[in-house]
């Protein structure tokens, strides 16, 4: 019998919850005082982690996922993004901190060059919702 800890219940519920946009249950998983970082996004909030959710789920075409390791404070996520983007497929390395099952902080790391052209074009929204119909 296999039994999950309070800190892969969290992270997996997170996981499920950001990837289908559901920005409520995504927050749910996250504590007081929460921290994200990525090579594009730094923020002290889960609003403003969570406000362009939306929009990225709308690129992704499916995750595979590579790695998944869990102890009781930290976890380490490892997949590939498969996106409808120009981007193609971004292997994501993730980066939780837990505190009492909640989620305190997030290290998001990936290459960010593949990303830089839509990030850096006047309406990157138009280039990622054009390039979803693709």
């Amino acid at each position: 019998m296999t039994t999950t800890s309070p800190t892969q219940q969290a992270v997996e519920a997170y996981h499920r919850a950001r990837f289908r946009a559901d920005i409520p249950a995504a927050a749910e998983q996250l504590a007081p005082g929460f921290s994200f970082r990525s090579p594009f996004i730094e923020s002290d909030s889960p609003t403003g982690h969570l406000a362009g959710i939306e929009q990225l789920v709308q690129i992704i075409d499916h995750i595979d996922m590579i790695s998944a390791l869990y102890s009781d404070t930290d976890a380490v996520l490892i997949y590939d993004l498969h996106t409808n983007s120009p981007v193609g497929i971004q292997r994501t390395a993730e980066h939780f901190r837990l505190d009492d099952g909640s989620i305190t902080a997030i290290t998001l790391i990936f290459d960010s060059a593949p990303w830089q052209a839509i990030m850096a074009a006047p309406d990157q929204a138009a280039i990622i919702r054009n390039s979803a119909k693709a």
